[in-house]
């Protein structure tokens, strides 16, 4: 009877909800971190370049970008989902399902993605900077060649620590309609007492995270090694 009622369950939530909920996540994620990654490389890189003793120090610039990024970054995630609803819908059409999550998870993980490539470029040694000046590198030169490549492994770090946050945050979007894991815990889960439904939802998210941490520390052994 226990198994017959296991493999009714399976079957019932397992293969037609909790699985489609991981690809959504799963979705949300990779689609909010490609972006978020692209978008946070050019606003970290503005940030360096201006900042004092950069290479093009420009005070208004970087006063006003790291006012934007500290900003956004002082909104509590499930605060700034709710605050960019309108804003969502006039961009995406929609504030719903996995569409509708893309667009805020983004705008908050663009930020946090720019102070982490802005901390691992600034933690390059300025002696290998100021040799390439001596040599006549140009600027595109030197943060393609000597600023980014040496700050790759605090990047890589830093991206996983960032995937990880934001793969929390789908779970927080699914909590006002984006979908996932997060949709499926609380509406199947907690507002219907299905404790199962719940907690395999906690274990599959351990196992994305233990999946992620993995996969970012066999890159980082990589990237240490060229």
């Amino acid at each position: 009877m226990m198994n017959e009622e296991f493999v009714r369950w399976f079957e019932k939530y397992f293969v037609r909800l909790i699985a489609p909920s991981v690809v959504d996540t799963l979705i949300m994620l990779f689609a909010t971190m490609v972006i978020s990654f692209v978008l946070g490389l050019i606003l970290g890189t503005i940030l360096v370049v201006t900042r004092k003793n950069g290479l093009r120090p420009n005070k208004v610039i970087y006063s006003v970008l790291n006012f934007l990024v500290n900003f956004v970054r002082s909104f509590p995630i499930m605060i700034l989902l709710v605050a960019l609803l309108p804003v969502t819908r006039a961009v995406m059409g929609t504030t719903i399902g996995v569409k509708g999550a893309i667009f805020p998870l983004t705008v908050a993980a663009t930020p946090f993605m720019a102070r982490i490539f802005e901390n691992a470029m600034v933690e390059v040694d300025p002696q290998l900077i100021e040799a390439a000046q001596s040599f006549g590198a140009s600027d595109t030169q030197i943060i393609t060649r000597v600023i980014l490549k040496e700050a790759v492994p605090s990047i890589v770090s830093g991206t996983v620590l960032a995937t990880v946050t934001y793969l929390s945050a789908t779970t927080i979007a699914g909590a006002i309609g984006a979908g996932g894991l997060g949709s499926v815990a609380m509406n199947y889960g907690y507002h219907r007492f299905d404790d199962r439904i719940l907690y395999t939802g906690v274990v599959i998210l351990c196992v994305l995270v233990q999946i992620i941490q993995w996969i970012g520390a066999y890159i980082y052994k990589r990237v240490q090694k060229e």
